[in-house]
């Protein structure tokens, strides 16, 4: 794959992972947690992904 595609690609995850913690924590609910959880594990994700390419 393109290497500038696939930059493209994890800075447009990256900005949907902030995206859902910032709206899961505008108020209070199980739900709103969903969502930040699963931003969270984006980020941990693309954080995994950038340093095993490094190690």
């Amino acid at each position: 794959m393109n290497s500038k595609l696939l930059v493209l690609l994890k800075v447009i995850a990256f900005i949907l992972c902030l995206a859902l913690i910032f709206f899961g924590n505008k108020t209070v609910g199980k739900l709103n947690l969903g969502f930040m959880l699963i931003g969270l594990a984006g980020l941990l994700a693309l954080l995994y992904d950038y340093n095993r390419k490094a190690g």
